[in-house]
């Protein structure tokens, strides 16, 4: 019973990892013939600046994104009715923009902020804004994060949402009984409730952020310049772009360590402190 589910983790997993890493120790030129460099090239990635820069760029855009979607959520959550007709209306509305294909999101900003066509920016422009995300670096950057927020905000929603409504009611009489203020309750009550969902969407928004590829490509292209090219962009340029097939495996297989990486801190980090407010609760 076990072998067709290996057999498949094998095709869609195993093989195709087994394969950049096959990639990653050798180079070639083409007509099926392969030359061993050893790490080689994972040094060439490690000592190089363009990664250097696009992995900052990559850090900076998840920092941002996280600052941004996981107090907003909580805020939303937090003013979301509970019982209701209201209640599906809410929930509806929140789930829409994740419905929405990522191409087609990009797809959707890169219009609503032209200049001659879209609304966002034709609105600026006649408020005497100079806007232009394909020319200026900080309106690229505010456009891409934006559109970020505005999709993925309502995943937070969701989550928090559901952690809220998991609260039982005994919580809230006894803190009404007490007397406790309203950021009492969300301090003492209804944040410690959230603590499992929020650490699932931290680590949910953080993994997607990191490995952001589809909307700022159609929005920018990675532009103006490099100043919106992230590690995934920059990973596709290489390997189809100048079809460098040796450094591109290297560089996708020290993006996968990272995310891994900086996913087990997130993880390890919330958990601690999930464990101490409990102990010291």
């Amino acid at each position: 019973m076990v072998l067709p589910v290996f057999l498949l983790v094998a095709f869609s997993a195993i093989i195709p990892l087994m394969t950049v890493v096959n990639y990653s120790l050798q180079d070639t030129f083409g007509n099926n013939q392969f030359f061993w460099v050893g790490l080689d090239w994972f040094r060439e990635i490690i000592h190089s600046e363009r990664f250097h820069d696009a992995f900052f760029r990559q850090l900076m855009f998840s920092g941002i994104i996280l600052a941004i979607e996981i107090p907003l959520g909580i805020c939303i959550a937090l003013a979301m009715p509970k019982k209701g007709w209201a209640v599906p209306v809410c929930l509806v509305t929140m789930a829409l923009p994740l419905l929405i294909p990522w191409n087609v999101v990009g797809t959707i900003w890169q219009i609503f902020g032209r200049v001659d066509i879209g609304l966002l920016g034709h609105t600026l422009a006649a408020m005497g804004i100079d806007y232009n995300y394909t020319q200026d670096p900080i309106a690229a950057w505010i456009t891409v994060v934006v559109m970020d927020v505005w999709h993925w905000t309502s995943l937070v929603v969701l989550l928090c949402y559901a952690g809220l409504c998991s609260i039982p009611d005994a919580y809230y009489q006894a803190a009404k009984i007490d007397g406790a203020s309203r950021i009492a309750v969300f301090r003492y009550i209804q944040l410690p409730k959230m603590q499992r969902v929020l650490l699932i969407a931290v680590l949910l928004r953080f993994m997607d952020s990191f490995m952001i590829y589809t909307e700022p490509f159609v929005i920018t292209g990675g532009g103006p310049g490099n100043s919106t090219t992230f590690l995934s962009i920059d990973l596709v340029k290489m390997a189809i772009g100048q079809f460098d097939l040796g450094p591109a495996a290297a560089m996708s297989l020290i993006y996968f360590l990272v995310i891994l990486l900086l996913s087990w801190v997130f993880y390890t980090v919330m958990s601690n402190v999930g464990e101490e407010s409990k102990g010291g609760a």
